[in-house]
């Protein structure tokens, strides 16, 4: 039986693509962004995710979540046979009447809900401007500062509650901070190329230790799942709001 409380999902669906301009925002292929999985088309419940791996799932299924909003979706391995751990997540996520729906660097990007810019108005950077692009999208933020790198990172450690990965190889009074959520590490030269003397992501490769060096940089890894929680939230509490659903965050850090 349909419970009277809800919402179609092709009415949350649609007010997604247009919220995050899926439909034309460029993304790695295996991306996929949108509706992944669909269900019966009713949902009464969403819930907020970094990750849609199988742990998340039983962790929707078991919180009574039928629309589960993911940064990374299911499809990052490409076209692969429905076997395996493929299949039982599939598998669980059907049989719970499970509907996934990812959203990967259009959620990144946008200016109000997306991580990067809410990770820069959680930090107080003040004002930013659009930075590093993808395809002609531009994906990250930056801010101009006059604040003290030392300062800087403080702010950062508080948001985070931890001390963070980080080398300080860039002037000690910060003046331009760029910010790409995630693992975008490997795009420190382009970063550095761009005007940035401090660069904040979440995760790189290791030689970009002594990059950081060599391009004389600030450099901070704040951790790819830790970057990436707030815009899943923000989605999923406006898609609750818009639509008058409960919402709840999986929270299942990789601690990368």
């Amino acid at each position: 039986m349909k419970s009277e409380v809800g919402a179609e999902l092709i009415a949350i669906t649609a007010y997604l693509d247009g919220l995050l301009d899926i439909p034309a925002f460029p993304d790695y292929p295996n991306a996929f962004n949108g509706l992944q999985l669909e269900n019966s088309g009713w949902i009464t419940r969403v819930g907020a995710a970094v990750d849609s791996g199988l742990k998340v799932i039983e962790m929707a299924i078991a919180q009574g979540v039928d629309l589960l909003l993911v940064h990374h979706g299911l499809f990052w391995g490409g076209c692969v046979a429905i076997s395996g751990p493929t299949y039982t997540k599939l598998a669980k996520a059907m049989g719970a009447n499970l509907a996934v729906y990812s959203a990967h660097l259009p959620l990144d990007a946008h200016p109000e809900i997306g991580n990067n810019a809410l990770l820069a108005a959680e930090l107080g950077l003040g004002p930013v401007e659009p930075f590093f692009e993808f395809k002609g999208r531009a994906v990250g933020c930056f801010a101009q500062l006059d604040i003290g790198y030392a300062d800087l990172l403080e702010k950062i450690e508080h948001r985070f509650g931890r001390a963070v990965w980080h080398c300080d190889a860039g002037p000690e009074q910060v003046g331009k901070v760029g910010i790409v959520t995630g693992g975008a590490g490997s795009e420190l030269a382009e970063a550095k190329a761009q005007g940035i003397d401090t660069f904040i992501t979440g995760e790189g490769p290791h030689h970009t230790f002594t990059l950081a060096e060599e391009l004389g940089i600030n450099l901070v890894y704040a951790g790819h799942y830790a970057t990436e929680t707030a815009g899943v939230k923000a989605l999923a509490d406006r898609v609750a709001n818009r639509f008058g659903l409960p919402w709840v965050f999986l929270d299942h850090p990789s601690g990368l």
